[in-house]
């Protein structure tokens, strides 16, 4: 038993290292149409454990004061501008594996009546849960920004310093801490990380594994050896751990250099383009002008989080189509495709922000005139956009809501959306 509050009271300690803590003292609640500022934000981190990736929600076992394989799932909602940031590009939920560990930046509900996740008490974040500690179910459960640790790293400067490996067979633990790029950073902590033989070590344009490194001598094949403060990116996962250890990480992957960064950038960031071309571009209503007869000039912020190019095909005088869209951005009908009963008409000006854009908004406006304005497009409502340059096609249905029978019920799915055989 005292064994038992020994590794209690060191595991805590180290936990104080690990556990995210947030900068915003007061909890803050954004409003409809308006952007809301990074560092109002809270911010904790944990794994991914479920994704309902249609209703941009999902569950993360989140990091608290105790002892974390304990600690219940945690639900959250992706805010209709927030981002999703994988191997330091774009992303969405259905891109994330599951035991993922993520830093997340999050606010209370917008508005509570139709949180698609539970509402909790504005001061939940401080409550203490039994072993678990405290923190470990925010009320901040509503997400502007959610990256895994490469994101996080290079967005903050950050780099991994390897400092000693321990090999037993092909298996073993890292010791390292993450420390700012420049090496000042007097206050890094050193961290014990487990790896195995499915951890992938990226270099160059290779894909290596623990054996790779031990037949090269990179490694040692068994026992330690310094690193020397090898600077790298890891992708950080969670395992159950032997040992009567309450918390320790695991590396899945390790990226070397810069080249094998990018590549894994690269082709994430080509896996969102493609879905967002067939999905359309997120975006809100700043400004109807109405017209007669159904005519209206529409003014729309896209949002934020994008690959460059997907905004570089909205250009004055291209014909758009705009469907509107629910704040999990599923679209309001597409039983006869997104473009059925949207609005279309043209660009007529482009406006970029020349100033900060605060995450979640491109900065980018775009005003456009339609001859058949349709219910969803008013100001503060959440649409997609789609120039007529990109692909037209249908969604799957669990992607848009009913036409012309949305409920607020749609917002929770129950097991009657799965077919009677």
């Amino acid at each position: 038993m005292k064994r038992f509050f020994v590794l209690l009271a060191f595991s805590l300690a180290v936990l104080g290292r690990f556990a995210a803590t947030g900068k915003a003292d007061e909890p803050f609640r954004p409003q409809a149409g308006a952007f809301p500022a990074l560092e109002k934000a809270y911010s904790y981190r944990g794994e991914i454990v479920f994704v309902d990736h249609v209703n941009r929600r999902g569950s993360i076992r989140v990091q608290g004061e105790g002892t974390y394989y304990r600690n219940p799932p945690h639900p959250f909602a992706m805010l209709p501008y927030g981002i999703v940031r994988y191997h330091n590009a774009p992303a969405d939920l259905r891109d994330i594996p599951l035991g993922t560990v993520m830093h997340v930046r999050a606010f209370l509900p917008p508005d509570p009546k139709i949180s698609a996740v539970p509402v909790l008490p504005v001061d939940n974040r401080k409550k203490t849960a039994g072993y678990s500690g405290a923190g470990i179910a925010p009320a901040e459960n509503h997400v502007l920004l959610l990256e895994d640790d490469p994101s996080h790293c290079q967005r903050e400067g950050l780099r991994w310093k390897l400092k000693e490996v321990e090999v037993k067979d092909g298996a073993g633990m890292i010791s390292a801490s993450r420390e700012t790029e420049l090496g000042d950073d007097t206050e890094a902590h050193e961290e014990q990380l487990t790896f195995d033989a499915a951890t992938r070590i990226w270099r160059g344009r290779e894909c290596l594994g623990v054996t790779d490194l031990i037949d090269e001598g990179t490694w040692p094949a068994t026992g330690k050896q310094s690193l020397g403060g090898q600077a790298v990116l890891l992708g950080i996962t969670w395992k159950p751990t032997p040992g009567g250890v309450f918390t320790r990480f695991h590396i899945s992957d390790i990226w070397l250099d810069d080249t094998a960064m990018r590549r894994a950038a690269k082709l994430q960031a080509e896996t969102h383009k493609a879905f967002i071309r067939t999905r359309w571009m997120p975006a809100w209503v700043d400004a109807v002008e109405y017209g007669k007869f159904g005519h209206a000039t529409v003014t729309v912020t896209l949002f934020g989080g994008m690959a460059p190019t997907l905004y570089a095909d909205f250009r004055q005088g291209v014909d758009v189509t705009v469907n509107a869209s629910e704040n999990t951005l599923k679209h309001a009908g597409g039983h006869y495709g997104a473009a059925h009963m949207a609005s279309k008409g043209p660009i007529v000006s482009i406006t970029k922000s020349d100033g900060d854009t605060p995450l979640g908004s491109s900065g980018i406006q775009v005003t456009f005139e339609t001859d058949l304005l349709i219910e969803g497009i008013r100001p503060t409502r959440v649409v997609r956009v789609c120039p007529n340059s990109w692909p037209r096609v249908q969604v799957p249905r669990e992607e848009y809501l009913g036409d012309g029978s949305s409920k607020f019920e749609h917002r929770f799915p129950t097991p009657a959306i799965f077919p009677t055989y």
